[in-house]
């Protein structure tokens, strides 16, 4: 008995199919904009900023209450600071969310919707399908850890007025230096993030219920940081990427000690690239009945 080979069915297709053109990432994102999670997300990470500057007005601004002068006791030294605050407080657990909604909900959505059959009886192919959906998700997680910086640094900026990023340890970085050195911070917050990404978008290709998928890699996250806490796990804890999230307050110092965060990233990508192919590995063998 004779079998098709994929030349054969590729000259059997229909005239101007292209695998690699079929659900445009464009479409995709379009797609994702729309929705309204999407759009509840953004305003959140909008909205922050000015929730904190709110409550700094209320408050009274901080300050050196113990004899020890903190990040947080900087934030209304200018724009640079309150943008460099904001990350601080958010990149623990807020923006984990966005993460973890925008690439573990994305798959199991469709097959919560019993319109991930018809996506591949389009046909979209299956390595195709995640491709588009993968880059669609870390492009918008990574659009969310620009947006909150940026707002708090406009917000920061018409509030403190523009100034240097002062050091809480002594001495301050021009603003120049401090606009490239937030950026690097928001780079390797989101490279600290892939992990979360990962493990979303695996739990994705293997769930129906969207909430599972973002539950679990919160939830996961959560076992990670609190992992971390554990001192008695000594040196164990290098190889949590937890234990690193925080490596970019090494990058807003006069003089930047890189060390923590290369091991960092090392981490991060070491897991994420395993469990992005556990993903494409598993999808392209699973049964796909919704």
């Amino acid at each position: 008995m004779s079998t098709l080979t994929e030349d054969d069915v590729s000259a059997q297709a229909a005239s101007g199919y292209r695998r690699g053109s079929t659900l445009p990432l464009r479409v995709e994102l379009v797609r994702q904009l729309k929705r309204r999670r999407t759009l509840i997300m953004g305003g959140i990470l909008a909205a922050l900023p000015f929730v904190l500057a709110v409550a700094f007005a209320i408050g009274g601004s901080p300050g050196d209450r113990n004899g020890r002068v903190t990040l947080m006791d900087t934030a209304t030294a200018s724009g640079a600071n309150f943008a460099a605050v904001n990350l601080f407080v958010s990149a623990g657990f807020l923006l984990v969310v966005p993460v973890a909604l925008f690439c573990g909900d994305t798959v199991a959505s469709e097959a919560s919707w019993s319109s991930l059959r018809y996506l591949l009886a389009a046909p979209v192919p299956r390595a195709r399908l995640l491709w588009s959906k993968l880059v669609v998700g870390l492009g918008l997680s990574l659009a969310a850890m620009v947006l909150l910086p940026v707002v708090a640094l406009g917000v920061g900026t018409a509030v403190y007025g523009w100034g240097p990023l002062r050091i809480p340890t002594g001495g301050a970085l021009d603003t120049a230096t401090a606009t490239q050195r937030l950026a690097v911070v928001v780079a390797y917050v989101f490279v600290s993030q892939l992990v979360t990404a990962a493990l979303a978008f695996w739990l994705s290709t293997k769930t129906d219920a969207p909430l599972g998928a973002v539950g679990g890699a919160v939830g996961l996250t959560i076992v990670g940081n609190v992992l971390d806490a554990v001192t008695a796990l000594g040196h164990w804890r290098d190889f949590l990427p937890a234990h690193w999230q925080f490596a970019w307050a090494d990058a807003v110092q006069p003089h930047p000690e890189w060390s923590g965060m290369i091991q960092g990233t090392a981490i991060s990508v070491t897991y994420a690239l395993v469990l992005f192919a556990l993903a494409f590995r598993g999808f392209a063998r699973k049964d796909i009945v919704s």
